[in-house]
């Protein structure tokens, strides 16, 4: 099965970059790096999230490229990164610091949006040096920052050790996806998705998730299972905002209000009544709005760039 299986035609079909490269993280690893839009247009940075790649953005690409500098990076193992035994979160930093050096300028500020995972990444980079000489924003979407596996509500059972052991044991499964038929994507939708996902989200989803090699998705769920950053949060001192579906399984509204708590300089929480874990996917025009206000409101093209 192709590592790069996603749809080819509609708004998730990925948009051919403009450039691409290869940034070398701390310790080695090679990540796949993607530059989409004018050179000389406001950069924004997409991090995208667990058993994904940069497919996941097709949408957010295709718009914010027709006036922006668009980067976009597959996680290590994920998409065309090749897979690495480190996993970790100091990983994820590390990765994040490495593609900012690639692509900006020194001093060059950039609006950075994860998703899932990639929020992780953000809140592990927070107070890394790199990190914060780049970001001027950040939009936090689907995300959380500990308790993953035990706020969870992807097995329908009451909060306790049974639904965690039981949810530990679905995420960090070691079985393959195998290929996309009916009953993949009806349960992809039913872990991730809102009821109300459209077929054609749903499609473009199984089809990035079933992508990603079984090995890796194990090992970044191992990450997942005992991921605690909230300390990251408290040090996310640029402009944040927050953006959840309250139908999301996998990282509930719970996690977003905690972020907000937690947050030095939060500017909005969305929550989008009836939506699932991938709100780029099944929200594109409102995450990609979410950017451009971040944009508009916090970032600025120096003169002569």
């Amino acid at each position: 099965m192709s590592r790069l299986m996603h749809v080819s035609s509609g708004p998730y079909a990925p948009p051919v970059p403009t450039r691409e490269l290869t940034a070398v993280s701390a310790d080695g690893a090679r990540l796949h790096v993607e530059v989409h839009g004018a050179e000389h247009a406001p950069p924004v940075v997409l991090a995208h999230g667990w058993t994904c790649s940069t497919a996941f953005w097709a949408a957010q690409i295709r718009d914010l490229a027709v006036d922006h500098r668009v980067i976009a990076y597959d996680q290590r193992g994920h998409g065309r990164s090749p897979a690495n035994p480190a996993c970790s979160t100091d990983a994820l930093a590390d990765d994040l610091e490495a593609v900012l050096r690639a692509t900006l300028a020194p001093g060059e500020k950039a609006v950075i949006a994860g998703h899932s995972m990639g929020g992780m990444t953000v809140m592990a980079a927070a107070d890394r040096a790199v990190f914060r000489e780049h970001a001027a924003a950040v939009l936090l979407c689907s995300t959380g920052a500990s308790r993953l596996v035990a706020e969870s509500t992807v097995v329908p059972l009451r909060a306790g050790r049974l639904r965690t052991w039981l949810t530990q044991h679905v995420l960090g499964s070691r079985a393959p996806l195998g290929p996309v038929t009916p009953l993949a994507r009806r349960i992809l939708k039913y872990g991730t998705m809102g009821p109300g996902s459209a077929p054609h989200m749903v499609e473009a989803c199984a089809r990035i998730v079933h992508a990603c090699p079984r090995k890796v998705r194990h090992s970044w769920s191992r990450v997942l299972d005992l991921l605690d950053l909230d300390h990251g949060v408290r040090s996310l001192a640029v402009p944040t905002a927050v953006v959840v579906g309250t139908a999301d399984r996998l990282t509930p509204p719970v996690h977003a209000r905690s972020l907000v708590a937690a947050l030095p300089n939060c500017v909005g929480l969305t929550e989008l009544p009836g939506l699932g874990h991938m709100t780029p996917v099944e929200a594109p025009e409102l995450v990609t709005g979410k950017i451009r206000d971040l944009v508009t409101t916090y970032a600025t093209i120096k003169e002569g760039a």
